[in-house]
């Protein structure tokens, strides 16, 4: 059961089944927050001594540049492996 603090009453009928409290883990920079949602998750994670399904994300509001006022954005991609993809079916 998940903790007092983060326990809400819905209105009955409105919202999906599923909608429950999940984690959401930004994986550019390790930091993780709980938040509503019925998006299907097979991993889980404990946080507070709770386990909460685990959605991981690229990018979250903990590393977009507009929320951390940075104005570069890391190339999670890398830059030489897209050109290596991009110019692939012109090599010898």
């Amino acid at each position: 059961m998940p903790p007092e603090k983060y326990r809400t009453k819905m209105k009955s009928g409105i919202h999906p089944e599923e909608y429950r409290l999940v984690a959401v883990k930004d994986m550019s920079n390790g930091e993780a927050f709980i938040t509503k949602s019925c998006a299907a998750t097979k991993e889980t994670i404990t946080i507070d001594g709770v386990e909460y399904p685990l959605i991981k994300r690229e990018i979250t509001n903990t590393s977009h540049p507009f929320y951390t006022g940075k104005m570069k954005l890391v190339d999670t991609a890398g830059r030489i492996d897209k050109f290596k993809n991009r110019y692939a079916k012109f090599s010898k």
